[in-house]
């Protein structure tokens, strides 16, 4: 376990990333990034984002979708997000965005977000989401395609 975490860290020196606190399993080959609970976005309000205020969620307003659980703020929110929760959910099951354009499934910070063409983008801390700022367009390209090749595959296997 020590190896993985220092090769964890040497990748992310290495890309330029700050490393955030693992709440992920870094051998699951599961293709949503889970806490140590199963839930998904360190229990934040997924609706919360796209009225620009991310909240955190109650777990008695929880849904599961692709594997993780999905905490919500109100019946309300729970609702829409049960009624479109592809368009909800993050986008690269909730991995930091520029890690999959890295071919990496690296874990994210809640607070460190954006909203792109009505979809949901979280990165791994809010210095690696300046540089994914600064190209986005290309970044998501590369990422999106990234994706598909990773996307089961664990971790500390990329």
């Amino acid at each position: 376990m020590a190896s993985v975490f220092i090769r964890s860290t040497a990748l992310a020196i290495l890309m330029g990333l700050s490393l955030s606190v693992a709440a992920f399993d870094a051998s699951s080959n599961r293709a949503v990034n889970l806490n140590d609970k199963g839930v998904a976005l360190a229990g934040y309000d997924a609706v919360s984002y796209f009225s620009g205020r991310p909240v955190l969620g109650d777990k008695d307003y929880s849904v599961s979708f692709e594997g993780g659980i999905y905490y919500f703020s109100s019946k309300e929110n729970m609702a829409k997000f049960k009624a479109n929760a592809s368009q909800f959910a993050p986008k690269f099951g909730g991995f930091c965005a520029m890690g999959v354009a890295k071919s990496k499934k690296l874990d994210s910070d809640p607070m460190a977000w954006r909203i792109v063409d009505g979809y949901l983008f979280v990165l791994q801390t809010k210095e690696v989401q300046k540089s994914w700022l600064v190209d986005v367009s290309s970044n998501l390209k590369v990422a999106t395609s990234e994706w598909a090749t990773i996307k089961n595959i664990a971790p500390k296997g990329l």
